[in-house]
Protein backbone atom coordinates (compact mmCIF):
# COMPACT_ATOMS: atom_id res chain seq x y z
CA UNK A 1 0.00 0.00 0.00
CA UNK A 2 1.31 3.37 -0.90
CA UNK A 3 1.51 6.24 1.27
CA UNK A 4 -0.67 8.74 -0.35
CA UNK A 5 -3.35 5.38 0.45
CA UNK A 6 -2.79 5.12 3.47
CA UNK A 7 -3.25 8.96 4.33
CA UNK A 8 -6.53 8.92 1.75
CA UNK A 9 -7.77 5.62 3.87
CA UNK A 10 -7.04 7.51 7.02
CA UNK A 11 -8.73 10.82 6.49
CA UNK A 12 -11.87 8.94 5.26
CA UNK A 13 -12.12 6.79 8.58
CA UNK A 14 -11.37 10.08 10.82
CA UNK A 15 -14.17 11.80 8.92
CA UNK A 16 -16.37 9.20 9.40
CA UNK A 17 -15.55 9.05 13.41
CA UNK A 18 -15.99 12.84 13.23
CA UNK A 19 -19.15 12.75 11.98
CA UNK A 20 -20.64 10.10 13.89
CA UNK A 21 -23.15 11.34 16.88
CA UNK A 22 -22.66 11.17 20.45
CA UNK A 23 -24.09 9.34 22.63
CA UNK A 24 -26.71 10.65 24.86
CA UNK A 25 -26.00 11.05 28.73
CA UNK A 26 -26.32 7.73 30.62
CA UNK A 27 -28.46 10.24 33.19
CA UNK A 28 -30.45 13.34 33.64
CA UNK A 29 -30.87 15.17 36.58
CA UNK A 30 -34.53 15.15 37.50
CA UNK A 31 -35.38 12.23 35.34
CA UNK A 32 -36.11 8.75 36.00
CA UNK A 33 -34.98 6.59 32.92
CA UNK A 34 -37.24 3.89 31.60
CA UNK A 35 -36.95 0.70 29.21
CA UNK A 36 -39.30 0.05 26.69
CA UNK A 37 -40.64 -2.34 28.50
CA UNK A 38 -41.35 -0.08 31.35
CA UNK A 39 -42.97 2.34 28.72
CA UNK A 40 -45.37 -0.27 27.65
CA UNK A 41 -45.90 -0.43 31.14
CA UNK A 42 -46.14 2.57 32.24
CA UNK A 43 -48.90 3.79 29.23
CA UNK A 44 -51.01 1.20 30.49
CA UNK A 45 -51.12 2.36 34.13
CA UNK A 46 -51.17 5.69 33.87
CA UNK A 47 -53.40 6.98 31.61
CA UNK A 48 -53.33 10.29 32.32
CA UNK A 49 -49.25 10.39 31.23
CA UNK A 50 -47.96 12.83 28.83
CA UNK A 51 -45.71 11.56 25.95
CA UNK A 52 -43.60 13.85 24.37
CA UNK A 53 -42.32 13.23 20.94
CA UNK A 54 -38.95 15.26 21.09
CA UNK A 55 -38.30 14.67 17.07
CA UNK A 56 -38.67 16.15 14.08
CA UNK A 57 -42.06 16.79 12.41
CA UNK A 58 -41.40 14.16 9.33
CA UNK A 59 -39.86 11.54 11.71
CA UNK A 60 -43.29 11.97 14.08
CA UNK A 61 -45.38 11.55 10.84
CA UNK A 62 -43.43 8.93 9.71
CA UNK A 63 -44.55 7.09 13.23
CA UNK A 64 -44.75 7.64 16.34
CA UNK A 65 -46.07 6.08 19.50
CA UNK A 66 -50.09 6.15 20.00
CA UNK A 67 -51.27 9.75 22.48
CA UNK A 68 -47.70 10.78 21.93
CA UNK A 69 -47.98 15.04 21.25
CA UNK A 70 -44.86 16.11 18.94
CA UNK A 71 -42.99 19.29 20.41
CA UNK A 72 -39.58 19.59 19.18
CA UNK A 73 -37.14 20.81 21.57
CA UNK A 74 -35.95 23.88 20.14
CA UNK A 75 -39.45 24.69 19.94
CA UNK A 76 -40.66 23.77 22.93
CA UNK A 77 -41.05 26.75 25.58
CA UNK A 78 -42.93 26.90 28.98
CA UNK A 79 -45.99 27.79 27.26
CA UNK A 80 -46.65 24.47 24.99
CA UNK A 81 -45.76 22.16 27.48
CA UNK A 82 -48.06 23.76 29.60
CA UNK A 83 -50.65 23.66 27.22
CA UNK A 84 -50.36 19.59 27.17
CA UNK A 85 -49.10 19.52 31.06
CA UNK A 86 -50.48 22.37 33.20
CA UNK A 87 -50.33 20.18 36.40
CA UNK A 88 -46.11 19.90 37.01
CA UNK A 89 -46.46 17.11 38.64
CA UNK A 90 -47.93 15.33 35.92
CA UNK A 91 -46.33 12.52 34.93
CA UNK A 92 -43.86 13.29 31.80
CA UNK A 93 -42.37 10.54 29.58
CA UNK A 94 -39.86 11.96 26.69
CA UNK A 95 -38.29 10.27 23.70
CA UNK A 96 -36.52 10.78 20.32
CA UNK A 97 -34.74 8.69 18.22
CA UNK A 98 -32.65 6.81 20.46
CA UNK A 99 -29.11 6.76 22.04
CA UNK A 100 -27.96 8.56 19.78
CA UNK A 101 -30.45 11.70 19.63
CA UNK A 102 -29.80 14.72 22.17
CA UNK A 103 -33.87 16.12 21.83
CA UNK A 104 -35.10 14.63 24.12
CA UNK A 105 -32.59 15.11 26.54
CA UNK A 106 -32.73 19.05 25.94
CA UNK A 107 -36.28 18.85 26.32
CA UNK A 108 -36.05 17.43 29.41
CA UNK A 109 -33.45 19.50 30.88
CA UNK A 110 -36.17 22.50 29.95
CA UNK A 111 -38.83 20.60 31.75
CA UNK A 112 -37.33 20.01 34.63
CA UNK A 113 -36.00 23.93 34.77
CA UNK A 114 -39.57 24.70 34.60
CA UNK A 115 -40.06 22.73 37.64
CA UNK A 116 -41.52 19.31 36.44
CA UNK A 117 -41.12 17.02 38.66
CA UNK A 118 -42.34 13.60 37.62
CA UNK A 119 -39.99 13.33 34.34
CA UNK A 120 -39.25 9.90 32.63
CA UNK A 121 -36.78 9.34 30.04
CA UNK A 122 -37.46 6.61 27.46
CA UNK A 123 -33.30 7.21 26.28
CA UNK A 124 -33.54 4.71 24.11
CA UNK A 125 -36.67 5.95 22.57
CA UNK A 126 -38.10 5.63 18.52
CA UNK A 127 -35.26 3.17 17.96
CA UNK A 128 -35.86 0.45 20.33
CA UNK A 129 -39.67 0.77 20.16
CA UNK A 130 -39.19 0.16 16.29
CA UNK A 131 -37.09 -2.78 16.75
CA UNK A 132 -39.47 -4.31 19.13
CA UNK A 133 -42.01 -3.73 16.91
CA UNK A 134 -44.71 -2.15 19.08
CA UNK A 135 -47.58 -0.68 18.18
CA UNK A 136 -47.18 2.65 16.10
CA UNK A 137 -49.21 5.39 14.43
CA UNK A 138 -48.69 6.60 11.26
CA UNK A 139 -50.42 10.41 10.08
Amino acid sequence: MSKFTFILLLSFSVTSVAREKPHAPEELLGANIVSVEEVVEMILSKPGMVLIDSRKRMEYIKGHIEGSVNMLNTEMTLDKLQSVAPDKGIALLFYCNGVRCMRSADSINKAVAWGYTNVYWFRDGWKMWAEKKFPVVID
